[in-house]
């Protein structure tokens, strides 16, 4: 079945594109791209009704880099191969219909993704009409739009594909042949989600910046329903309900109308976006594993300067005063805290509630040892050993350097 979110695209959001600037020096998360999400591709070969036959593959060009939460997922140049599932050349009565799909993904240093996809559309009029049959197919027809085709529904997704010209009817009228140019802007909807890894950081939010972090969905479901367009429930899930909410707020205040949550519409909606910090961000589950190896190396120097025993027993030759007892019980509690959060990470794929709230504990457990590490006597070799420690929480959030 076709979900209802399955629209269709007009001349006027051709040009959109999904714009993200990126770094690729952090190890790749594993990420999932929800369904209905939308990318900008071109044609890197015309498609024509006249010469084009059932089962023809063409390939197309993702236009910019898409971004996900913090990461980068599909980059620029990256490769989705279409596939012609219906066709039926002009006559002197009826114009030309192109049906594609969507079968594959592949990036630029050649990983491969199987996905499901279909074209579809940001026009909020045309969408709109479209709603009132959820299972509708989306096609090419002919002398529709200025690049020689426009896209329209069609039918029932349950039905034989011969009934798409029937559902077409009067839509048909042109009798001209569907002429889609090499280099045309498409978007390409996902029927269903994608696990994809990160390939480098977000330096900033883009004007396309996806959101799909449970805490995001969460405030943008309250802030749609405090303006009545949302009436489900607050959990924080991406769901078919969210999406229409988003799409009829999108369209009513002038934005790109695609159910996703990017950074404009998470603007619009009033939502605290904290550009200058890396809100949802997570530690793989390696980077994690060496934070802890890390930490508990720290704290190992730091006892033998202390001179205390691995059964924390004080040395009777050693004076000791409040600050050199905060720090020491501060360290611990901070390598308690980096082992429950690689448990943690280990168990998830993707930035949640609690991976987020596991960075956000972690990070406070940091901020005492920071003010620990004032109150005590700590060692050169442990200062140099916490600064290295520091460095790798950064990546949960920028600002703590």
């Amino acid at each position: 079945m076709v979900s209802t979110a399955q629209k269709f695209l007009p001349r006027a959001a051709w040009g959109l594109a999904l714009s993200i600037v990126a770094s690729s020096s952090l190890p790749a998360q594993r990420l999932v791209l929800p369904e209905n999400s939308v990318i900008i591709v071109r044609t890197t070969s015309s498609l024509q009704s006249n010469t084009a036959r059932v089962g023809q593959t063409f390939e197309t060009v993702v236009a910019d880099s898409l971004g996900l939460d913090n990461y980068t997922v599909i980059p620029s140049n990256s490769r989705i191969r279409g596939s012609i599932t219906f066709v039926q050349p002009a006559t002197r009565q009826q114009s030309g219909v192109i049906q594609v799909a969507f079968d594959r993904l592949t990036l630029p240093d050649g990983t491969s993704y199987p996905i499901v996809g279909h074209l579809t559309s940001t026009d909020s009029a045309e969408r709109r009409q479209i709603d009132a049959d959820p299972n509708a197919r989306v096609v090419l027809v002919g002398g529709r739009g200025g690049i020689g085709a426009g896209i329209a529904g069609a039918g029932s997704s349950r039905s034989p594909t011969s009934s798409i010209l029937a559902a077409l009817g009067g839509l048909l009228s042109q009798a001209q042949d569907v002429n889609v140019p090499s280099g045309t802007p498409l978007a390409v909807q996902l029927d269903q989600q994608v696990v994809l890894r990160g390939r480098g950081r977000l330096r900033q939010a883009d004007a396309y910046t996806i959101y799909t972090a449970a805490e995001r969905i969460r405030a943008a479901q309250q802030a749609l329903a405090a303006q009545n367009y949302y009436r489900g429930p607050i959990n924080g899930v991406l769901n078919d309900a969210t999406q229409r909410a988003l799409f009829q707020f999108q369209a009513d205040r002038g934005l790109n109308a695609t159910g996703n949550l990017d950074f404009r519409t998470a603007q619009t909606l009033g939502l605290s976006l904290n550009t200058g910090t890396t809100v949802g961000g997570m530690l793989s589950a390696e980077e994690a594993s060496t934070l802890r190896r890390n930490a508990q190396t720290l704290l190992a120097r730091e006892r033998s300067d202390l001179s205390i025993s691995t059964l924390g027993r004080l040395s009777a030759s050693r004076a000791y005063n409040e600050g050199d007892i905060e720090l020491w019980f501060a360290l611990s509690s901070f390598v308690d805290n980096a082992e429950l959060y690689e448990q943690i990470v280990r168990g998830s794929t993707t930035a949640s509630d609690a991976t987020i709230s596991a960075g956000r504990a972690l990070l406070n457990s940091a901020r005492r040892v920071e003010t620990a590490m004032q109150a005590g006597r700590p060692s050169g070799a442990v200062v140099n050993a916490w600064n290295s420690v520091r460095v790798q929480l950064h990546t949960i959030d920028s600002t703590f350097r």
